[in-house]
């Protein structure tokens, strides 16, 4: 699930059966907040994407299904989702 407000954003890998989230990321993550030099919101929800796949590949996690939790699929969504793809996260 992704989520967001005006300045961060967030990713959870939920097991939806037990309730426990296995996996997550956001922007305030030191991952994330050290090395991002670029301030622009779509750069950094593809760090807080490539992070939470490589979280998720890890814990033996490869496929998920991406629910957007409302918001629309463009923008810092779209770029949070893409970046998890591009590190092999199947939706």
């Amino acid at each position: 699930m992704a989520k967001g407000s005006l300045n961060h954003i967030y990713v959870q890998v939920i097991d939806d059966g037990l309730g426990h989230t296995l996996v997550a990321a956001s922007s305030l993550d030191s991952e994330v907040k050290g090395s991002s030099e670029s301030k622009v919101k779509g750069d950094v929800s593809r760090q807080v994407g490539a992070l939470v796949a490589r979280r998720a590949k890890e814990k033996g996690i490869t496929r998920v299904v991406f629910d957007r939790g409302g918001y629309k699929y463009h923008g810092r969504v779209k770029a949070l989702a893409e970046a998890a793809r591009e590190e092999g996260l199947e939706f």
